[in-house]
């Protein structure tokens, strides 16, 4: 029935579940139309009434119930009043949860990589959820109920607030029952008012949002009546639910419910509804994680995340977090050491993510976000070719602060012929008074010309930081350049030394080109998308500081270079 036809006075007819897998009616009194609330969006405004709804009111998991008025299918249950007493509604018109369909179905291709040092991952929803507001009270989309199992609980409030961002409302296992290893099921199952769980993770950690599917037309699917995480195109998995029981709640209720098996993929996930094709597999990513505390044998998780651009790096970067967390080292000094390889369907090359992070609180945040801006960047860059077939991340967790600070740094003359070799060493400090040292040679090249040789030695992140900032500025020409760009951020458990001189160098896509031509110098200065330094670097040189030991800190000494 087109919105048109929609009017006050109306007796409609809704279709969800209350318990099992059991279709049930309710009765919606049309109270009117709310035109024009969202750009070219309108609402219906019912009364709801039958079943448990004068108990719960309008729950957690309704989204997407179908109402029908003589048979036709008007739209779907979408938006409420949180806090609500009474059980008023906001049904999306039909009309327009099937627009969803004229969208296209390729994701365009970013101009640049939204590459985030500060690791907000993702950077939030791209819109604000629809919403009307009558004085103090406010219509908004109803949440969808995402649970999580295999999780630590303090992993859950530390993600809740971006979560909520999102529209979803976290619970703590109390659904997702027989997730990790789904089976494929009969798609003629599923009708309007079915309950479906769209799946974000399943294996030892799983988690899954909860609402109702709308309609059916042929192998199309059309659910929830607003967006889910508004992602545009999608690949996420669904599958069909059973409602365990319905808790009540003075803020707002929800359905507990439990997944039983795989019904297709959603492909769009846009601002009235998400919409998806029966019987599909989508392509999920294995992530394996190993732990080891010291003295302790690993514990190892096995799961499955969506392939997303957005999702994979946040779920990632939760997963991480759980892991760390569940060693049960959350208070006092903590050091961990991650290492890790996401590794591609369509290339031998794998990029290689971790660190080493310490502390005396929030390791677990640092070492999750670290852990997950790489993948993020890797995801983000744009190239549809580079497709993630796996992340294995192996996690040492210890008690204690293991740092070392550059302290000092010694050269054995400084002044030199070309050809002399210097020796390098520095001195690294502990908290506690522990002193070692590390030493490297540097041959000075024959033909060097006469002045000042800078000797850097640092951390890791502060040798990245050039790069960093030319990374975050261009765009890679090609996956390779992308992964080279990832592979080649330091170590954090390892001390740099930057080999340079103050002469006229030129930073293109990341790489340094020292001392050009004059022809090609020009070129150079003229362009808008390369960089001038004033420093040119001449040779890189490691020092490693011990296994899973941070690094930090930053000096520098000079030699004279003698014709």
């Amino acid at each position: 029935m087109p919105l048109s036809d929609v009017r006050a006075g109306m007796h409609a007819t809704g279709r969800t579940i209350f318990s099992g897998s059991t279709v049930e009616t309710f009765q919606a009194d049309i109270l009117g139309v709310l035109d024009n609330i969202g750009p070219k969006q309108s609402l219906i405004l019912a009364r709801l009434s039958g079943g448990p709804l004068e108990h719960t009111g309008v729950m957690q998991g309704m989204s997407g119930s179908p109402v029908y008025i003589d048979g036709k299918l008007i739209g779907a249950v979408a938006l409420a009043f949180p806090g609500a007493k009474d059980p008023i509604a906001g049904i999306r018109p039909i009309e327009e949860m099937l627009a969803v369909d004229t969208f296209p179905r390729v994701a365009p291709r970013p101009s640049s990589p939204p590459f985030d040092l500060a690791g907000l991952l993702p950077a939030g929803p791209r819109n604000a959820p629809a919403s009307a507001a009558f004085g103090d009270l406010r219509l908004t989309e109803v949440a969808n109920p995402i649970s999580f199992s295999g999780f630590t609980s303090n992993t859950i409030d530390q993600f809740a607030p971006r979560l909520r961002e999102f529209g979803m409302e976290p619970r703590q296992g109390i659904s997702l029952g027989g997730a990790a290893n789904l089976p494929m099921g009969d798609p003629s199952r599923l009708e309007p008012g079915s309950m479906i769980t769209v799946q974000l993770m399943s294996g030892d950690m799983s988690a899954g949002a909860d609402g109702t599917l709308t309609a059916i037309d042929g192998n199309r699917m059309y659910a929830f009546g607003h967006r889910f995480l508004g992602l545009g195109n999608s690949s996420l998995p669904f599958a069909r639910s059973e409602v365990l029981t319905l808790l009540a709640n003075i803020n707002t209720s929800f359905k507990i419910s439990a997944s039983k098996e795989l019904m297709g993929v959603i492909s769009q996930d846009r601002s009235t509804a998400i919409t998806g094709t029966l019987g599909d597999r989508a392509g999920l990513i294995p992530l394996d994680i190993s732990v080891r505390e010291a003295g302790g044998r690993p514990t190892s998780y096995h799961a499955r995340i969506v392939n997303d651009r957005f999702l994979s790096p946040f779920l990632l970067q939760m997963a991480t977090f759980s892991a760390i967390d569940a060693t049960e080292r959350g208070t006092g000094p903590l050091t961990v050491g991650i290492k890790g390889s996401v590794e591609f369907e369509n290339r031998p090359a794998v990029a290689d993510i971790g660190g080493v992070y310490t502390g005396e609180g929030a390791v677990a945040q640092q070492a999750a976000v670290s852990t997950a801006i790489p993948l993020s960047y890797i995801m983000q860059g744009g190239f549809d070719g580079l497709r993630v077939k796996r992340i294995v991340l192996d996690i040492d967790a210890t008690n204690g602060k293991r740092s070392l600070d550059i302290a000092n740094v010694f050269v054995s003359r400084r002044e030199a012929k070309p050809g002399d070799t210097i020796e390098l060493t520095a001195l690294l400090a502990s908290d506690n008074g522990r002193e070692v040292t590390r030493s490297v040679r540097y041959t000075i090249p024959s033909g060097t010309d006469a002045g000042i040789l800078n000797f850097t030695v640092a951390d890791g992140p502060q040798t990245s930081l050039a790069e960093l900032r030319q990374l975050i500025t261009t765009t890679p020409s090609s996956p390779d350049q992308l992964l080279a760009n990832v592979n080649r951020l330091r170590s954090a458990d390892k001390a740099y030394v930057r080999v340079w001189r103050q002469d006229l160098t030129w930073e293109v896509h990341g790489e340094e080109l020292t001392d050009p031509p004059p022809s090609v110098a020009l070129v150079l200065t003229g362009g808008q998308s390369f960089n001038k330094n004033a420093n040119s670097k001449l040779a890189e040189l490691t020092m490693d500081g011990g296994a899973d030991v941070l690094v930090t800190g930053s000096k520098n000494v000079q030699v004279e270079v003698k014709p």
